[in-house]
């Protein structure tokens, strides 16, 4: 079986890729574990893109020869209220990118405490960036919701956000939502759903 490089060290946003890629005829392989030396690898795109393809073709550099395919995969939020702050940044904002999950988004909606309902707008966006071969693509997906004023569900490992964002026509949070609700209507299951499509039929 062809094997296919995730190009992440983030477990949930791994298993969210597994599960939105599900059937394909590949094995998904993510960083987690691998010793890299990879401290000169520096994330400074200005666009979720640009991001995106940094990580898919420093790592299908660094491990020439060993993946064919490899998936540079960028994904943030865009709060209405706070322009500019998070976006590509989205990790690395607030608390920081070394703070715990728990931490992070406990900075994070104490930020958002003053905020009235009709101020709490959010955009999700995912961006995927494949070196297939020869072959480069990108797919985008974009979910618009809000963010809640507190999470209504458990944290999930890796991607904290999904617990405080209710998207658009749902009365439900991310992190509450089936695996197959999440990937029809997510950010990340409407990049990955056109990839899956190109997986299949490379």
């Amino acid at each position: 079986m062809r094997e296919l490089l995730v190009a992440t060290k983030n477990p949930g946003k791994f298993r969210e890729i597994c599960e939105a890629l599900e059937g394909v005829d590949f094995k998904l392989v993510s960083l987690e574990g691998m010793s890299l030396d990879d401290g000169d690898f520096v994330e400074d795109g200005e666009t979720f893109e640009e991001n995106a393809k940094k990580k898919a073709v420093y790592y299908a550099e660094k491990l020439k020869g060993r993946f064919e395919f490899v998936l540079g995969e960028d994904s943030g939020i865009i709060i209405d209220a706070l322009k500019g702050e998070l976006g590509v940044k989205t990790r690395r904002w607030g608390a920081g990118e070394k703070a715990s999950d728990t931490e992070w988004i406990e900075y994070f909606l104490k930020r958002m405490e003053e905020f009235p309902e009709n101020e709490r707008g959010a955009e999700f966006v995912c961006c995927a960036y494949i070196i297939a071969g020869g072959e480069e693509k990108v797919f985008r997906g974009e979910t618009k919701g809000i963010i809640t004023h507190k999470l209504e569900a458990p944290i999930v490992g890796g991607i904290p956000l999904s617990s405080c964002f209710k998207p658009v026509g749902f009365d439900q949070v991310y992190a509450a939502l089936s695996v197959e609700q999440k990937n029809k209507i997510s950010h990340r299951g409407k990049a990955m759903a056109p990839l899956k499509k190109f997986l299949e039929e490379v």
